[in-house]
């Protein structure tokens, strides 16, 4: 998804850095530091969340080239956030001395955790505190240089992951027993907390943290009532100050509710007071410890090649939505435990089957007896979407023995090759 957005906003990337495991921000920091002053040294870096919303560009540029003066100065720099309400969701930073050899910055005196209602007023009415946006500027060598002095273990760990790293394409992938050994923390903690090196530069950029439902809430348009509604599928009565989302068709209806937030999507609905949106992480997260699957496995799936998701599934069958990109090609590939049976919808597949290829148009179908090899591709313009019918006594993903695969992928040297591919 990364790859597609870059490519359609016409900025080729230098790197995809795969993480095997999730770490926190800190691993992911400092490896891309060790990354950046490998490949540029002496360069500035920026750490941007991808959740956030800037509205005001001009004024964010503007503050960016003080944060970048601020940083060839040496400083871990972060944007201060200017606040105009007691949010309780966000953490805090409490202004110090200004920085006299980098006009508009100023030093970090304090990082506060995210407080209570009143303590949060009091920090409005000090003047003295910024919400921590969690964006950074910095040297990559100054960050590396603090890591070691305040992490070295994570250093360490982030080195190794990348001395054993392998491309894939356009992705770096990171060696996962080295990057499974770092510890699992933010950089808030791990730096910048520990740091003398940390500075601000306040930021009046119209931001906001589009993380939590409530934050949504406030971006989207809304009606007379204060109610947003994304998906054109609900319907309210003396209902205020809600957020409706449906993105599975499913209608929703309200009636007599106030500050909520519904959202229901193939997998999952969620209904919560607007006040506690910012519980939602860690809802997940105990959802997540409980087995639930939907915490892991998203009801769209995506792929190099493009995306499949999940229609229906009982004893002994699975049935997949499958679209596959423009040039998208699935590996070369056989299945010891299910056959398949695909019904192309729109667009035209190439699909090898054996010793034979077959075009198949709309409207046509085509099935795959089990440990038959076979591959599907689009080596045409439009996007190939078709629903795929699997049967057999076990359905998961990993009953796939590619045999071939353009994308760098794990291949079977046992597999047997296809005599049509042999031939070409």
């Amino acid at each position: 998804m990364v790859l597609d957005q870059l490519v359609e906003a016409g900025t080729p990337p230098g790197a995809i850095v795969l993480e095997p495991v999730a770490r926190n921000t800190a691993p992911a920091a400092i490896t891309a530091a060790l990354l950046v002053e490998q490949e540029h040294p002496g360069a500035i870096m920026a750490l941007l969340p991808s959740d956030h919303v800037i509205r005001d560009m001009v004024t964010y540029r503007e503050v960016f080239d003080r944060a970048i003066d601020a940083a060839v100065q040496g400083y871990l720099v972060t944007f201060g956030i200017v606040v105009d309400r007691p949010e309780v969701g966000f953490g805090y930073l409490r202004r110090g001395e200004a920085i006299k050899e980098a006009p508009g910055a100023l030093r970090v005196a304090a990082f506060v955790e995210k407080p209570d209602v009143l303590t949060a007023s009091k920090y409005i009415s000090s003047g003295e505190y910024f919400w921590n946006s969690g964006m950074f500027v910095m040297k990559a060598a100054t960050l590396i240089e603090e890591a070691t002095r305040l992490c070295p273990d994570i250093v360490s760990a982030c080195r190794g992951a990348l001395s054993g790293s392998t491309r894939d394409l356009d992705f770096l992938r990171l060696h996962q027993p080295a990057f499974s050994r770092a510890r699992s923390i933010s950089i808030d903690y791990a730096v910048m907390e520990g740091t003398e090196r940390a500075a601000v530069v306040p930021a009046d950029i119209g931001w906001s943290d589009a993380g939590a439902w409530h934050s949504v809430w406030g971006l989207s348009d809304k009606d007379m009532d204060g109610n947003a509604v994304i998906g054109g599928r609900s319907y309210l009565e003396g209902t205020t100050n809600c957020y409706f989302r449906s993105e599975d068709g499913r209608l929703l209806v309200g009636l007599g509710l106030n500050d909520l937030t519904v959202v229901s999507t193939r997998d999952a609905v969620l209904v919560l007071p607007n006040d506690r949106a910012p519980e939602v992480g860690k809802l997940v997260e105990r959802l997540r410890q409980a087995g639930h699957e939907e915490t892991v496995a998203p009801p769209v799936v995506h792929r190099p090649w493009g995306t499949y998701e999940d229609l229906d599934q009982g004893a002994g069958f699975r049935v997949k939505r499958i679209v596959v990109k423009s040039g998208g090609q699935l590996s070369l590939q056989y299945h010891r435990h299910r056959s398949e049976h695909w019904v192309v919808v729109a667009g035209k597949a190439l699909v090898t089957r054996g010793g034979e290829e077959i075009v198949l148009h709309p409207n046509e179908s085509i099935h795959i007896p089990l440990g038959e090899t076979h591959r599907l591709e689009n080596p045409y313009d439009e996007p190939l979407i078709l629903i795929e019918v699997q049967c057999g006594t076990y359905l998961g993903e990993d009953d796939i023995i590619r045999v071939e695969d353009r994308y760098g992928r794990s291949v079977d040297p046992e597999a047997p090759k296809s005599s049509a591919i042999a031939a070409r």
